[in-house]
């Protein structure tokens, strides 16, 4: 088993915000999930964070890829304080869910979840995204519980027909244009990581399905580029209820102010949009600037 120390992360806040589809909550309170090939139940005490590996390597023995994972690696503390100074409503934001960290995930894996998430809801994408795992993913287990998410390469030889049994409708479609071009070396991780975000962005966009939402979460959830800002229907609310018309780019604006972290910050201000059931009619908090 590892611990390590959570620096104020909550796994259910972090788990369960949208930003990824292959944690499920147990009834003890703990978390079960794949990661990269690793199954592992993950829980918190006393301030720590603890795994226990379920399939595959044993945490223990990789300290430094789950604290990666979970984001430990930084220092949220004083980012969260940096970005409560920067913006009162941003700070009211943080309050809502102070423990959500923006996790570091698999580069394939983020596309094409988010790609299946399109007009969708999150229980039938984790149903999908579960049903691509134990279809075409390898056993890690041996015993058809845990199964790793498929790779490129596998997933680049099949026709729309044989995804027929996820129910993924036109997205399919879409899964297979995305796993050609990384199967090919058309999607260059390292390159995307090193290149100026918008150009990162142009690239992920000449995939078919792949618009600027999809794309901006991709570069935020799988390549940490922590100043992409994903911008759907509850962001577009809670950018009208937050700021003034002064603000013609909130990305801009809070990348300005918390140092190039408004992808972090983005993930409290939706948090904050969908608790809030924000609507068209929402009013605008006079304590924002």
């Amino acid at each position: 088993m590892l611990t390590l120390d959570a620096n104020g992360l909550c796994l259910a806040q972090t788990l369960d915000c949208g930003q990824c589809f292959r944690w499920q909550p147990q009834p003890d309170g703990s978390w079960v999930g794949v990661v990269e090939g690793r199954a592992v139940q993950a829980w918190q005490e006393d301030g720590r964070l603890c795994l226990a590996g379920l399939a595959g390597p044993d945490p223990a023995a990789e300290p430094g890829f789950w604290r990666g994972y979970f984001a430990l690696d930084l220092d949220y503390p004083a980012l969260l304080a940096q970005m409560r100074a920067a913006h009162k409503g941003l700070a009211a934001c943080i309050d809502g869910a102070p423990g959500i960290r923006v996790l570091r995930q698999p580069f394939f894996e983020t596309l094409i979840t988010f790609l299946i998430s399109q007009n969708n809801n999150i229980p039938r994408i984790k149903g999908i995204v579960d049903r691509l795992c134990r279809g075409l993913g390898q056993s890690l287990d041996g015993a058809g519980r845990f199964y790793a998410f498929p790779t490129a390469g596998r997933l680049a030889e099949l026709a729309e027909e044989d995804l027929a049994f996820l129910r993924a409708g036109w997205r399919s479609g879409y899964i297979l244009d995305a796993a050609r071009r990384a199967a090919a070396g058309r999607l260059d991780e390292a390159a995307l990581r090193a290149a100026p975000l918008d150009r990162a962005r142009a690239c992920l966009m000449e995939v078919r399905g792949v618009g600027p939402k999809v794309a901006d979460c991709t570069l935020l959830y799988g390549l940490g580029r922590w100043e992409a800002y994903p911008v759907d229907v509850w962001m577009r609310r809670a950018g009208q209820a937050l700021f003034t018309r002064r603000v013609k780019d909130p990305a801009a604006y809070l990348n300005r102010k918390t140092g190039g972290h408004a992808g972090i910050a983005q993930q409290y201000i939706f948090a904050w949009a969908r608790s809030a059931g924000l609507t068209e009619k929402t009013h605008k908090n006079p304590a924002c600037d």
